[in-house]
């Protein structure tokens, strides 16, 4: 492999049983059994085995930022998971050079029953740093966690936030000529999510490699000038950033949301066709800030339905609900509808901050009954050269009153009133 070449994939996949009893054995007998079984089979059943990943081959030079974007169940993670050695591909290898820190869950390589400092000593060594080279890099590790107050705490009781900020600072601070991140980011606030963007720019300046993989398209944009899209288990596409981000816009629409029950040919209601444009009716993805939105649904019922409640809701790319509209709450009664429709909704100014929204559409029975179906209706960006996520989910302007010679004034709060007995 080429010194510039810093990860290599050569026909990697990944093949798991599926069943009950797939992977697992319960007893000694159960384990001679199956070996034996394993002689007289000419292969496995093409019906219980599942490839997660298949065929996938690529090169990555030694500097390069790639992110690893897909649908639910593309493959990205198993990706990372064969990448970082935590599973052995069933075919085809994998080459990295250099040293390898990998963040891909929440708490791997953390004791629960032991604190934070003794966990950074534990992870530290999981991931190939001396006991020396943690101990002189502990302070850098603690200050960039910002959880000094808690190290000596068992972090059992660490919030899902905290175990990322002291995971990542560990990884980060092994100095990785490879890291690879799992939409770990997802989890930390807003401020150490951006500390972390930061870190990883800097790790690309000395020509360090990051293989991230993340739903928040926004990240992926801001960090990765080239993306692999993973389509069930297959890379279908490895390129420029946009691209990439078009062809995961374009699988997701319509694509069903978990909050419907079973299988879309189960819904007695189905989303057709969605299209979103500007206020004049062009068609458009990219809206400035306070600009209206029209999106026109078409739909088709499998049953008659008296007063469903169609639901449009923006959701941001880090999985913040902004909005939503309802027919029933915004006062429009489509009555009995039967077979094909459409339905249009125009929204007033969108005060959104800058960044990308994911469309969904939920459609419930009368009022918020039941889930009669759920889909991803297809997603827009909001642009603003200042309003992005440090000034919340939206701005509007408030009205400011400037009276610099009046005096101050104090507003009295009520006594608390003590508590009656009982």
């Amino acid at each position: 492999m080429s010194t510039r070449i810093a990860i290599k994939a050569e026909g990697l996949g990944k093949r798991y049983r599926v069943g009950a009893n797939a992977g697992r054995h319960n007893s000694l007998r159960d384990v001679i059994v199956e070996k034996a079984a394993a002689l007289f089979r000419r292969g496995p059943d093409p019906n219980t085995v599942f490839w997660a990943l298949r065929d996938v081959s690529f090169e990555i030079a030694r500097g390069e930022n790639v992110g690893v974007i897909g649908l639910n169940g593309a493959g990205k993670s198993t990706l990372l998971k064969l990448l970082s050695r935590i599973t052995e591909p069933t075919a085809g290898r994998a080459r990295i050079g250099g040293r390898v820190g990998a963040l891909l869950e929440v708490g791997t390589g953390f004791s629960g029953e032991l604190t934070g400092r003794e966990n950074t000593f534990l992870y530290g060594s999981i991931l190939g740093m001396s006991r020396a080279e943690i101990a002189r890099k502990y302070d850098a590790i603690v200050e960039f966690a910002g959880i000094e107050k808690f190290m000596d705490t068992p972090v059992k009781r660490y919030s899902s936030g905290m175990y990322v900020r002291l995971a990542f600072s560990v990884a980060a601070h092994l100095e990785p000529d490879v890291l690879l991140l799992d939409e770990v980011l997802a989890v930390g606030d807003l401020a150490f999510q951006h500390k972390c963007l930061d870190f990883a720019r800097r790790l690309q300046e000395r020509e360090a490699t990051v293989l991230f993989v993340s739903h928040s398209m926004h990240s992926i944009k801001s960090m990765c000038p080239r993306v692999i899209y993973m389509r069930k288990g297959q890379l279908t596409y490895d390129g420029p950033t946009d691209e990439g981000i078009r062809l995961y816009e374009q699988d997701s629409r319509l694509s069903t949301l978990a909050l419907a029950e079973g299988s879309s040919k189960d819904w007695p209601v189905v989303v057709n066709s969605v299209g979103i444009t500007g206020a004049d009716g062009a068609e458009k993805t990219i809206f400035e800030h306070g600009e209206r939105l029209r999106l026109r649904l078409s739909y088709e019922t499998r049953e008659p339905l008296v007063d469903p409640n169609f639901i449009v809701a923006f959701i941001r790319s880090d999985g913040v609900a902004c909005c939503n509209f309802s027919t029933e709450v915004d006062g429009t009664s489509p009555g009995r509808i039967d077979g094909h429709g459409v339905l249009e909704l125009v929204t007033p100014p969108l005060r959104l901050v800058s960044d990308m929204y994911q469309v969904h559409v939920l459609v419930r029975g009368k009022g918020f009954d039941q889930v009669l179906s759920s889909q991803v209706a297809g997603t827009f960006h909001v642009r603003h050269a200042l309003f992005d996520r440090h000034f919340g989910v939206f701005h509007e302007p408030g009205k400011f009153t400037w009276n610099p010679d009046a005096s101050d004034s104090v507003i009295q709060l009520p006594a608390a009133r003590p508590a009656s007995g009982g």
